[in-house]
């Protein structure tokens, strides 16, 4: 089948033009070679295909039955280019993103919403998983780029930095005013209810060292799926949560959330896009990532 690929064009545009002459004109080479090329193929089918006359050549029957299965072939391909052309033309192409849940409301979703109106032809897809399994797909090629806590080792991947985030821990003033008057003289890491990503995270993980670090554990844990629920149970009075400052921001201005003051120091962390290595000037890869957020 291999071989053919080249003769079944010959024999393609030979068939279709009914003339080996016009054919070498239309495919710029000799009619000798052509006359090979079809003496070649029917050598590997074992089969006539067509009749030499005068005038030209006519299909066989088994021509004809090979010609209605290349002409489709061919027919297909055209289509297929003219397709690519067309999106080519308008900057049609697809997209596959990975992040966590987290990364893709706070710092995602502005740089998308952009993105899809300079380029409404893009198709966008969205994977949310934690950093490890979006990086895990972005490795099997199943991810286009990947927004993520910068990697400790990139393996064929380049990354480009977005911004710096800074862990803290929060919580309503009403649970504090609240603590400290059931819970006089008592260390917080011991009594306080302590709300965390579940240990599968990678900032749970952050934590966790940051904790092992002072020798220290909170003995109340309430592991929570999501930081959007971490930030809405700390709203409401649940307990102390370990979030990213940036994005409670707002909430701290506006005092439905205090930071509270501890012992254990998070460096901050940095997060952005990383893709492969060798796609980074692909046109929607560099043109997403010159997208500035709303």
């Amino acid at each position: 089948m291999e071989e053919n690929l080249s003769l079944y064009h010959i024999f393609y545009v030979t068939a279709r033009e009914g003339n080996i002459s016009r054919a070498a004109r239309e495919l710029f080479i000799s009619q000798p070679a052509i006359s090979k090329a079809i003496r070649k193929l029917e050598e590997n089918l074992e089969t006539v295909l067509f009749i030499r006359t005068s005038r030209g050549v006519t299909l066989t029957r088994e021509g004809e039955l090979l010609y209605r299965h290349v002409s489709q072939a061919f027919d297909a391909l055209e289509a297929g280019e003219a397709q690519l052309e067309r999106n080519r033309k308008l900057g049609v192409s697809q997209l596959r993103i990975g992040a966590s849940i987290t990364l893709c409301r706070y710092l995602l979703l502005p740089r998308l919403q952009h993105f899809v109106q300079e380029h409404p032809h893009v198709k966008v897809s969205i994977t949310c998983q934690s950093t490890f399994q979006t990086l895990s797909l972005l490795d099997e090629n199943k991810i286009d780029i990947g927004l993520v806590g910068k990697p400790s080792s990139l393996r064929g991947t380049v990354f480009f930095p977005l911004m710096d985030i800074q862990d803290i821990f929060v919580a309503a003033p009403s649970y504090l005013q609240n603590f400290t008057l059931r819970e006089q003289g008592q260390n917080l890491y011991e009594t306080a209810t302590f709300m965390m990503l579940d240990e599968e995270n990678i900032t749970r993980q952050y934590v966790n060292r940051a904790f092992g670090e002072i020798h220290r554990k909170p003995s109340n844990v309430l592991e929570v799926s999501t930081m959007d629920l971490l930030i809405d149970f700390a709203k409401i009075g649940l307990g102390v949560a370990c979030v990213i400052r940036e994005f409670v921001k707002e909430d701290l201005e506006a005092q439905r959330l205090v930071e509270i003051p501890s012992e254990i120091t998070f460096p901050p962390r940095q997060v952005g896009f990383v893709c492969r290595r060798d796609e980074q000037q692909l046109p929607v890869i560099r043109s997403f990532l010159n997208t500035p957020a709303c």
